[in-house]
């Protein structure tokens, strides 16, 4: 691993791509993808699967992917694994050069799609070293970039990295949510028949609230039962509940809690005073947990992956859960209005809360996973039974 000196560290022969620290340090490497450069929170997801799943999930959204399974983009890409049509993360950074996909599923290479996407790739890095840096120093701000030609001013990405603020604070959803309110309509994906179709008979009304939603929440809140309807981060709360909905979803999304909250939580507030059942995931579980009168902080590495062990406090039972979070709930100096119901078994930060005497929970992690796992699924099923 490279140190911040080694920022005049000369271009080795043939690089095309480079990520730039905010410290100085330089990690030259290969890149594919889109050309040009992005600036982002450098950050490490462990899964196995599902690249393209995180590439597209909304809560990624100004952040720089770095992937510790060595393998990535070897099953190509596909229209039927897109989490979200709006940005998600930046970038990413992968250990070995992407080969040509091997998947019956697959319509096109990892690298074709990301430059459709306009997101930067970045092979040829030490992502153990990298992964091992943040762990220790926590996730630093930085830049990558691609040029075919390799010409890159190395000083000039530093400044870029040095010069950006930082998710802390920052107010994201509002960038990744939609414009407009939509009625869903799909179910969950099986092999050979795609995605189901979403009755519209006479279930259960959830008014989700999108704060950077992965569809997937969408398609799992059918199976459980619901008829879902969408609307914008900055909905108003007469609005949602002109809607006569029988339960309100608020979804995962990236960035500060504590901004977005700015307008989210008053909303929060008033469905909680009309003991409007509520179900939160991630950074929606983030801003229930603050209007129920509790603190978030900003983690020093945060939890990105798919094999996360957390324990349900009411009976023991450990499942294993997809995360995706750089902020927590802080669960030393909870309100006696909150109760904790899970906790990660990696660091004991808070990965579920209760509010008492409300049928209002929320979870820090993804239980409609996504490719997986889908330990969690029974979450979505007391939800939607809560309504009726």
């Amino acid at each position: 691993m490279a140190d911040a000196a080694s920022s005049h560290v000369s271009k080795p022969d043939g690089a095309t791509g480079v990520l730039v620290l905010a410290d100085g340090t330089v990690l030259w490497g290969y890149g594919f993808g889109a050309v040009g450069q992005a600036v982002g929170e450098v950050c490490f997801n462990t899964a196995m699967t599902g690249y393209q799943e995180v590439m597209t999930d909304p809560s990624y959204a100004a952040q720089i992917v770095t992937f510790t399974f060595p393998h990535i983009g070897n099953v190509g890409v596909n229209d039927d694994d897109l989490e979200s049509k709006v940005d998600g993360a930046v970038g990413c950074v992968v250990r070995e050069d992407v080969t040509a996909p091997s998947n019956f599923r697959s319509r096109g290479t990892f690298g074709e799609w990301l430059a459709s996407k306009g997101k930067i790739g970045l092979s040829g890095i030490d992502t153990r070293a990298l992964t091992r840096r943040i762990r220790l120093s926590g996730a630093p701000n930085a830049v990558i970039a691609h040029d075919p030609e390799g010409r890159f001013d190395i000083p000039a990405l530093v400044k870029r990295a040095q010069d950006w603020p930082g998710l802390e604070g920052m107010d994201l959803a509002k960038l990744v949510t939609r414009a407009g309110n939509e009625e869903w309509e799909g179910g969950t994906w099986s092999l050979g028949s795609g995605y189901a179709r979403s009755p519209r008979d006479a279930r259960p009304h959830v008014v989700a609230i999108d704060y950077g939603a992965k569809d997937n929440i969408f398609r799992n809140l059918v199976k459980a039962g619901a008829r879902v309807s969408i609307v914008p981060a900055t909905t108003s709360l007469d609005t949602i509940l002109a809607q006569n909905p029988d339960g309100v979803f608020l979804s995962n999304g990236p960035g500060d809690p504590a901004a977005t909250g700015e307008y989210a939580v008053p909303v929060i507030k008033g469905l909680l005073e009309r003991d409007m059942p509520i179900f939160g995931i991630c950074l929606g579980h983030q801003m229930l947990g603050i209007a129920a009168g509790a603190k978030t902080t900003k983690m020093n590495q945060g939890h990105r992956g798919a094999n996360h062990p957390v324990k349900r406090l009411e009976d023991g039972v450990v499942e294993i859960t997809s995360m995706n979070h750089g902020f927590a709930v802080d669960n030393t100096a909870l309100p006696d209005t909150v109760e904790e119901t899970h906790v990660s078994l990696f660091d004991g930060s808070n990965c579920g809360i209760a509010v008492k005497g409300k049928k209002a929970f929320g979870v820090q992690y993804h239980p409609e996973a996504s490719p997986g796992p889908m330990d969690s699924f029974y979450l979505f099923e007391r939800f939607v039974e809560m309504l009726k």
